[in-house]
């Protein structure tokens, strides 16, 4: 390629056109310059239709072996299947000659996690998970935050994530145990583990409650993890899906101050509503739930920053055009930090 030729997009697959796949990775790749969206694979042909008629120049397929077929004509493929997929469909594509991109959770066992960054490495792969709420309005609140000296020394870090669900709407998550990577603290309880972790560090388990509320939950429903982290914090994480009013989003208390913070990210409603990442307003939180900064009498608001999903693919885009795995510049989650959210999770189980 001479400097006057234009650098060819990364031509990738999603796998998978549930939530993960229609709300997440395809938007957003679609939404990126640097990357065409050539291959859709699911074996549901109303989502089939969905994902021709948003993109009309995409080719569906049924599944992830369909897709490892034409890898020669890719450079990437997207997993957001089921968990106890991850790990035999990121395999394959690697040693198809594929980038990486692996939904939470990264696998159902560390040790699989593990397996795969080893594969990756050996076969001169880029391979990242999409911890995405890495880059919720809210969550990068919270970072910017920490960065400054409002808060003084952060003591507690409590997070959650509740949701009114009594009925389990997905065929997959109704069957699936914790072995198949089902339940809560697989699922939202990866995205608060990572957050915590990447804010506060190495982390041991001290105190863990699994529970199932719901007649047809096969694995857990509302847990709670608190984490002792090796720099001092404390983090309390509480994952639910049959709370029928909820509590604060975050709320972070240190020795000068506190903040505190409800609501959800808009980004992914925004999605399902029919918006776009590249909509000017797209990740703009209202007014109305900005957080709450300081000491009770005294408390100002703090408005949410702006959430950015988009910045994953950025990060990635710049990794794969950079050099692949050869390059010093970073994945947008390094792989190690997945493995050390399901190790995490392997401790919670444990001691509950």
């Amino acid at each position: 390629m001479t400097s006057t030729e234009p650098e060819r997009m990364i031509r990738t697959a999603v796998v998978g056109y549930g939530l993960s796949g229609s709300v997440f990775h395809a938007p957003l790749i679609a939404a990126d310059p640097r990357y065409s969206l050539d291959v859709i694979a699911t074996s549901d042909a109303g989502r089939q239709a969905a994902a021709t008629q948003r993109y009309p120049g995409v080719k569906t397929v049924r599944d992830g072996g369909a897709v490892l077929e034409l890898a020669g004509g890719l450079d990437l493929v997207v997993l957001g299947t089921p968990p106890a997929t991850h790990f035999p469909l990121a395999q394959a594509a690697l040693e198809a000659g594929l980038d990486v991109v692996v939904d939470k959770p990264f696998a159902v066992t560390s040790a699989e996690g593990q397996e795969l960054i080893t594969l990756a490495e050996q076969l001169g792969r880029v391979l990242t998970v999409f911890h995405n709420r890495r880059w919720d309005g809210d969550f990068l609140t919270v970072r910017k935050l920490l960065a400054g000296a409002a808060l003084g020394t952060v003591t507690r870090f409590e997070s959650s994530f509740e949701r009114w669900s009594p009925e389990i709407a997905k065929a997959w998550k109704a069957s699936a145990t914790a072995s198949d990577g089902g339940g809560v603290l697989f699922d939202l309880g990866t995205h608060l583990i990572d957050q915590a972790l990447h804010l506060f560090g190495p982390a041991a388990v001290i105190h863990s409650e699994l529970r199932i509320r719901r007649p047809d939950e096969k694995a857990d429903d509302d847990a709670f993890v608190a984490l002792q982290h090796e720099s001092g914090v404390v983090s309390h994480l509480t994952m639910n899906m049959l709370c029928a009013q909820q509590g604060p989003r975050f709320r972070v208390l240190g020795t000068t101050g506190a903040f505190t913070k409800h609501g959800i990210d808009p980004q992914e409603p925004y999605i399902l509503a029919g918006g776009s990442p590249l909509d000017s307003d797209y990740g703009v939180e209202a007014p109305e739930w900005a957080g709450s900064l300081g000491r009770d009498g005294h408390l100002d608001a703090l408005p949410t920053e702006r959430g950015a999903y988009p910045e994953f693919y950025r990060i990635l885009g710049d990794k794969i055009r950079g050099g692949g795995s050869t390059s010093e510049l970073p994945v947008p989650v390094d792989p190690t930090d997945a493995v050390e959210v399901l190790k995490v999770i392997e401790a919670a189980r444990e001691l509950a």
